[in-house]
């Protein structure tokens, strides 16, 4: 790696943290020592001025990691190179047939030994293989999995080459296991769907702010010094949440509520605000619809009801929802708490009930947000990545926007498939043989995925697994194919971040040995498959310009946006329809999103979750994120300063559950579900809901708590239900 980072020995380059939504500014600079680099928060990005939290400052290790996969990789148990089929071998006939039965011999065991070839050999051989399986089987035999760290250009291109290279309509994005219920919530609500309606700018301003079932401290750190100037001028802070958290202890109120019963506890706000003619009375006349709706589902909840359901004293219901109602200006944030959920989508309209009903949106100081996880998980769903959408959130069974989008890409909209299916569902089909190869680039869904056993035992029935990573994650350790990937410090692009601000982060490095730039690699298998002339790019601007076009007139509009504009202003809020446009930092101020203008409130009739617990499983565990981990761990995990601090997942319990199963000194605990059962390091802490099980999801194997986790969705989101989860708790003697 020494080579690669000659360039940089005199002078410092600006880049952003790859990590969570914050997206935060950072330097490289010459250092002495070993690698002879080092990261310092950036000077002057608007969002996190001066600040990274110790993610971000280990950002390099895992960029100059030796594990890093330098050159591509292939099965030597399973590939005889070269492959080149003959036509006759294409063809769906008996001998055709047996042909690819010969080319294509069954799943082989992880961990088999790997061999390099030259890229060329690799594109040829992936191509011939995706060629063979699509003669047999149909375009839709193969599918890709996208990552919501890619850059809104990987994002896009994905997409793209999808529907037009592959002419396949299945690709999704691990960004369905992210903010899916918040979208399709806020679509429904404001007609449009963006991480945040207000710029962070505005947080201080706010008088009273909800979060729930977001931990800000622990997974955004340097969102909160947002957080912490609004207290500064006199905001109360009401966190709600199953354990006691980093963020919990600056709120002035903490609900320490169990997982499911979120819109049981709105219904209880909202009742109080209505009965006690707290609501914003002009503003729900003359900018929403559906008033009737909700105030007869809040009816039966009252305050007392809510206390012998949740066990949220009444006295509380009423003093939060009293606070916010009558607060000057107000935000609700919420996170994968409420979200990861069967019900996810109408917790979140709950959420946004009580902004609405109270006028605080659209104005200083005021609005929803959804505080999004991952990197670029705003912008994966923008451009492409999921199975319903084209770029500029246009839905692609709408034909105005297949017209405008197969223009922009040069093809008859005939040409483009129809929707494909949710990430995990995607994941269902390969198991249920439909899919027969898939192409993973920047996920790990072994990991990352709901009942994650079935997922395991579905790559392993695919005919051809390309992964493309910089690491031997627990999924590529099933691939055929691996390829070396680019990391954040490698690739040009844009991302989106939580605010909706887009901005532009340079190339700081270049890629080590023959790892390839993920972009260029997509182009080039597009090429291989005799669909080249669609993607003819000199540079990744010529992608983000592409973009921007196919973009125009949709929700998520870019074709203002350049990246001259970009680097000089330092980010843009979409919509942003014309280059004279400034970008739209706050949304809604005079009408939203919906034809009417109008948004809508939703009476919500709360419901079970999937999987409530019972006489058998008695407990619910719930599972979430650390300070020191992000995602699967594939990056951080290979950080020894972040992984010393947290080297395995440790489950956290109630001292009253601990006592009932007798755990004693150095004991740990097995949990068991309908799926799987684990045993893990325990911690006894007050600070969790007694009924309530915590175990963070950034491992693999045998610590990978999403072998438990039930892959019951959310009907409209698709969501897996990763906050509930019915287990049995049992003591393991030390």
């Amino acid at each position: 790696m020494i080579a690669t980072l000659m360039s940089l020995t005199n002078k410092q380059t600006a880049s952003h943290c790859c990590f969570c939504s914050m997206q935060c500014g950072l330097t490289l600079q010459p250092s002495g020592g070993s690698p002879g680099l080092t990261v310092k928060p950036s000077p002057d990005f608007p969002v996190a001025t001066g600040l990274l939290c110790q993610k971000g400052l280990n950002a390099l290790d895992h960029v100059l990691h030796p594990e890093r996969i330098t050159a591509p990789l292939f099965r030597t148990d399973w590939l005889k190179l070269p492959f080149r089929p003959s036509e006759e071998g294409l063809r769906e006939t008996a001998a055709g047939k047996e042909a690819s039965a010969a080319a294509f011999p069954s799943a082989r065991s992880a961990g088999a030994a790997w061999s390099s070839a030259p890229w060329d050999i690799a594109l040829k051989d992936i191509a011939s293989r995706i060629q063979a399986l699509q003669a047999q089987y149909g375009n839709d035999a193969v599918a890709v999995y996208g990552g919501g760290s890619l850059t809104n250009e990987v994002c896009y291109l994905l997409g793209k080459f999808t529907r037009v290279a592959l002419r396949s309509r299945y690709v999704d994005y691990n960004g369905r296991y992210c903010m899916s219920s918040a979208a399709a919530a806020s679509n429904q609500a404001f007609g449009l769907d963006r991480g945040m309606t207000m710029p962070l700018s505005e947080i201080p301003n706010a008088k009273y702010i909800i979060l729930a079932g977001t931990n800000i401290a622990e997974c955004q750190p340097t969102m909160m010094p947002y957080l912490l100037a609004a207290k500064k001028n006199g905001a109360k802070i009401v966190t709600i949440d199953p354990r006691n958290t980093m963020t919990s202890k600056m709120a002035d109120i903490h609900v320490r509520l169990q997982p499911g019963f979120d819109s049981v506890f709105m219904n209880g706000l909202l009742h109080v605000i209505i009965t006690e003619q707290l609501v914003a009375k002009s503003f729900v006349d003359e900018r929403t619809t559906g008033f009737d709706q909700l105030v007869e589902a809040v009816m039966p909840f009252t305050p007392a009801r809510v206390e012998e359901l949740t066990g949220v004293l009444e006295g509380v219901v009423r003093t939060i929802a009293r606070g916010f109602a009558k607060a000057e200006t107000g935000m609700v944030l919420t996170a994968r708490g409420l979200e990861q959920q069967v019900n996810g989508v109408e917790n979140t309209l709950n959420y946004i009930n009580l902004a609405l009903l109270t006028g605080k949106i659209g104005r200083r100081g005021c609005g929803y947000g959804a505080v999004t996880g991952q990197a670029n998980g705003q912008g994966g769903r923008e451009h492409g990545l999921k199975a319903d959408q084209l770029p500029g959130y246009r839905l692609i069974e709408d034909p105005a926007a297949r017209e405008h989008v197969a223009k922009v890409w040069g093809i008859d909209p005939g040409e483009l498939p129809g929707k494909g299916v949710s990430a995990y569902e995607l994941l269902k089909k390969v198991d249920e043989g439909e899919i027969k190869a898939l192409l993973v680039l920047g996920s790990n869904p072994i990991v990352s995925s709901p009942n994650s056993r079935m997922v395991e035992r579905a790559l392993q029935k695919l005919e051809l697994l390309v992964v493309v990573d910089m690491f031997e994650t627990e999924t590529a350790k099933y691939a055929h194919w691996l390829l070396p990937g680019s990391s954040f410090l490698e690739g040009e692009g844009t991302l989106t971040n939580l605010e909706g601000r887009v901005f532009h982060r340079g190339q700081a490095l270049e890629p080590p040995g023959q790892a390839k730039l993920d972009y260029r690699f997509i182009c080039e298998l597009a090429e291989e498959l005799g669909r080249g002339q669609y993607f003819q790019y000199e540079t990744i601007e010529d992608v983000f310009n592409e973009l921007a076009l196919a973009s125009a007139g949709g929700k998520a509009d870019y074709s203002g946006i350049s990246y001259d504009r970009l680097k000089r202003e330092k980010g843009l809020f979409w919509p942003c329809p014309s280059p004279e446009h400034a970008g739209t930092p706050l949304l809604f101020e005079e009408r939203f999103h919906h034809p009417n203008g109008k948004a809508r409130l939703f009476g919500i009739t709360p419901k079970m979750p999937a999987e409530p617990i019972d006489t058998d499983y008695p407990y619910v565990l719930t599972t979430g994120r650390i300070p020191n981990h992000y995602l699967s761990g594939a990056q951080t995990r290979r950080t020894e300063g972040l992984n010393r601090k947290s080297p395995e997942p440790v489950a956290e319990i109630h001292p009253w559950l601990a006592g009932k199963i007798g755990l004693g000194v150095g004991d740990k605990i097995r949990l068991t579900s309908r799926r799987d059962s684990l045993v893990f390091q325990v911690k006894v802490t007050e600070g969790i809901q007694p009924r309530t099980v915590f175990v963070p999801f950034h491992w693999g194997g045998e610590m990978s708590v999403n072998r438990l986790t039930v892959d019951a969705l959310d009907p409209t989101s698709r969501m897996p239900e990763f906050k509930i989860c019915a287990v049995q708790v049992e003591r393991v003697h030390g």
